[in-house]
């Protein structure tokens, strides 16, 4: 073989020995923080009140018979009538 040849494959040996190296260090202080710094799993966000199917159709009956009072009170067509928000008392 050629010394080119010869010096390819040292230089590549050697690359590889680095790349190794380097990995191996990473792997050790990747343990190493494992160790030092456990991992706590955030805890869960909280669960939200869902509202039973008849309060949905109870609540679609209160905005419906609002609108349709609305409608009559103000003398304008339902289309005109927009409800953005309810307020319980």
């Amino acid at each position: 073989m050629s010394p080119d040849v010869i010096s390819a494959i040292y230089v590549s040996l050697i690359a590889m020995g680095i790349i190794f190296l380097v990995l191996s260090i990473l792997i050790i202080t990747i343990k190493a923080l494992e160790k030092l710094i456990p991992y706590k799993a955030p805890p869960p966000p909280p669960a939200k009140k869902q509202a039973a199917p008849a309060d949905d159709l109870e609540t679609e009956a209160h905005v419906a018979a609002i609108a349709s009072a609305l409608t009559q009170a103000l003398g304008r067509s339902p289309a005109e009538i927009n409800i953005v928000r309810i307020d319980r008392a």
